[in-house]
């Protein structure tokens, strides 16, 4: 009977994901082989050549069993006149094969394992690599929980398909030809012929019946991957969803996704048992027909009992594996599916890569220039229209605009996120597209508006801003950010866990890390994006006196909407659908009543009528808390 895996969860066939669904995709195997022999040292070389001679022992061990048995059984055979030795040593011998047989399977396990999670390491640190060296544009277009569960499922797939196809499959085929041999030579054509034709049958109609499921398959794997993505996205989200009361929308939206995966994994269940009883039925017929065949001869003199019992022992012999060849073919083709799921991750071009000749950035002071560039994400929505400004070393330059105006998408440029469609970046005079992306990055700090940390501690969090670093050096950065003090009065100190995202911090606390772990890595250049337009005003004024006494003697570009925030910068810059509309210091920008002056009087307006709500709310509050107390106008007059 064929089993069926429990593991439901594969990938779905996605545009991204081209599935091969009609045959084995030999070009999967070779992309794993170097994996298992070229590019492995000569210890897992030797591993391989001891777990393949095993495995010819195993096969020889198991054809020659029924062989034993059979002359055991003659031997013992009433009327037979032997010596009682002769069926002892048959028997003893029969023992010692079937332990052979097994005991050579398990070594060959054993030793071939570590060539197997050697190949898994190393194919998915491989992909994981490729896929921090892809372009910012590839994430942004796909989905992190679709992304780990390819490679998940693709790493377990190597381990599937080089246990079974070489373990089981190959194995399995060479035992059934072997046996087919020998009963053609002991006995006659057609005992091969009947046992052939039952495989035939059988591995044929397991291939027509997994072809047809296969879209049901799909089906149920597309709406386990859409359920998900459904559940990591909403849990990230936890807290937006909280903000809006939302609990109950998630839940119906999870609950249609898994409604959809019910549907498609019981038709998957039912065409199962189709295919099982099938293969039952063609199992049986072939059994008996070779068991008729032989009792026939038997009754007729021809053959002996132990011929009879021979061939039942072989064919018995194949039932289990053959049995179990339905249920590994359709997992070793679907393992091949996840593994070119996986690999073809590896085979997506990256947008930004270092050019051949790319030299290491040699910083001089950190001047910083946009020449006349344009960008674009789609051709048919510019971005940046031929922007052009410089960040002369150790100044201050503001650039400032409404939503949209393509602000933040100068510190991608600049990081070399993208490529600029025209002009160019340069960074004391060298165009970051001429140099490593490794130096490049290594020279520029960020504070981004939106501080995500690891879910580890505190220390882990400023750490990763230099890995490596010393615990004093980590206290000065934190120090530097103005974080130290708070950090030292909590009970677990720098060891304090910060939780999903850093949601255990307030904002400007996750800020102060963030700046910390800036400063720890020591940048030449820092890029402030929006660092504080998510804080209040009280926290908001703390973080900036952070940034300016860490921003001393530095290039500094800050990317703001405050321009509350950006006063006291050398030159600000004024930017408007892409483009730059005025530029100079705060005062003369004001002076000239542009665009600068006319957002400054609408962020001045604004603030001033926040201040004056607040105010009389809080005049509100008070008067209802005294009268609370009795201490009404009336009352405070007779006092």
């Amino acid at each position: 009977m064929t089993a069926e895996s429990h593991s439901n969860k594969q990938p779905a066939e996605t545009s991204e994901f081209k599935t091969f669904a009609g045959r084995l995709d030999v070009r999967v195997i070779r992309s794993l082989m170097p994996f298992l022999w070229a590019a492995n040292p000569f210890e897992l070389k030797a591993r391989v050549v001891i777990a393949l001679v095993l495995l010819c022992v195993s096969i020889a061990a198991n054809v020659s069993v029924p062989i034993v048995y059979k002359q055991a059984v003659d031997a013992l055979t009433p009327g037979r006149d032997v010596v009682l030795v002769l069926p002892l040593a048959m028997i003893v011998a029969y023992g010692l094969l079937r332990l052979i047989s097994v005991a050579s399977g398990e070594i060959r396990d054993a030793v071939f394992a570590k060539v197997t999670q050697r190949a898994i390491r190393t194919v998915a640190l491989r992909v994981f690599q490729h896929l921090h060296a892809l372009s910012l544009r590839f994430h942004l277009d796909r989905q992190t929980g679709g992304l780990s569960r390819a490679i998940e499922r693709g790493t377990k797939g190597i381990e599937f398909t080089l246990a079974f196809m070489l373990f089981s499959i190959v194995p399995t085929i060479l035992e059934i030809l072997v046996v087919c041999a020998i009963l053609w030579s002991l006995y006659n054509f057609w005992f091969a012929l009947v046992t052939f034709l039952t495989i035939g049958s059988y591995i044929l109609f397991t291939l027509m019946i997994t072809e047809w499921r296969l879209r049901f398959r799909r089906e149920m794997n597309a709406r386990d991957q859409e359920a998900n993505t459904r559940a990591i996205d909403s849990l990230l989200n936890f807290e937006t969803v909280k903000y809006f009361g939302n609990e109950r929308h998630e839940a119906q939206r999870y609950d249609r996704a898994l409604a959809r995966y019910e549907t498609a994994a019981v038709r998957n269940k039912t065409s199962l048992s189709l295919l099982n009883i099938g293969q039952a039925a063609i199992i049986s017929g072939g059994l008996t027909g070779v068991m008729v065949m032989a009792g026939v001869r038997v009754t007729g003199g021809t053959m002996t009992l132990g011929d009879f019992v021979l061939v039942v022992t072989y064919l018995m012999q194949l039932y289990l594996p053959l049995g179990f060849l339905g249920y590994v073919y359709r997992e070793v083709k679907q393992s091949l599916t996840d593994m070119e799921a996986m690999f073809s991750l590896i085979h997506v071009h990256a947008d930004v890569t270092d050019r051949a000749d790319a030299k290491p950035l040699e910083i001089a002071g950190g001047e910083v220039v946009f020449d006349d560039v344009s960008f674009s994400y789609r051709a048919d929505r510019p971005i940046l229209k031929n922007v052009s400004f410089r960040v002369p070393a150790g100044k201050k330059v503001a650039i400032v605009g409404p939503s949209g105006a393509g602000k933040s998408t100068i510190s991608r440029l600049l990081f070399r996120f993208y490529d600029v469609d025209g002009g160019s970046v340069r960074i004391d005079g060298q165009d970051v597209s001429e140099v490593t992306q490794d130096s490049l990055r290594g020279a520029i700090g960020i504070v981004p508006q939106d501080t995500v940390l690891f879910n580890d501690t505190i220390h882990y969090n400023i750490a990763y801003g230099r890995p490596g670093a010393s615990d004093a050096e980590i206290e000065d950065a934190a120090r530097l950010a103005a974080i130290h003090d708070f950090i030292a009065s909590t009970p677990d100190g720098y060891e304090t866990r910060v939780g999903e995202r850093g949601l255990k911090l307030s904002g400007g606390e996750k800020q102060r890390v963030a700046i910390a772990r800036t400063m720890l890595k020591q940048p030449a250049i820092l890029v402030f994006d929006e660092a504080t337009s998510a804080l209040d005003s009280h926290t908001e004024k703390e973080i900036q006196g952070a940034l300016r006494a860490v921003s001393a003697d530095h290039t500094t570009l800050v990317i703001a909407h405050r321009l509350s925030t950006v006063v006291d910068a050398d030159e600000i810059i004024v930017l408007e659908h892409g483009a730059i509309v005025e530029r100079g210091a705060h005062q003369a920008l004001l002076a000239a009543e542009g665009p600068y002056a006319a957002m400054w009087a609408r962020q001045q307006e604004a603030a001033q009528l926040k201040e004056t709500l607040a105010h009389d709310l809080g005049a509100a509050l008070a008067e209802e808390e005294m009268e609370s107390e009795g201490l009404t106008e009336e009352n405070l007059k007779r006092i």
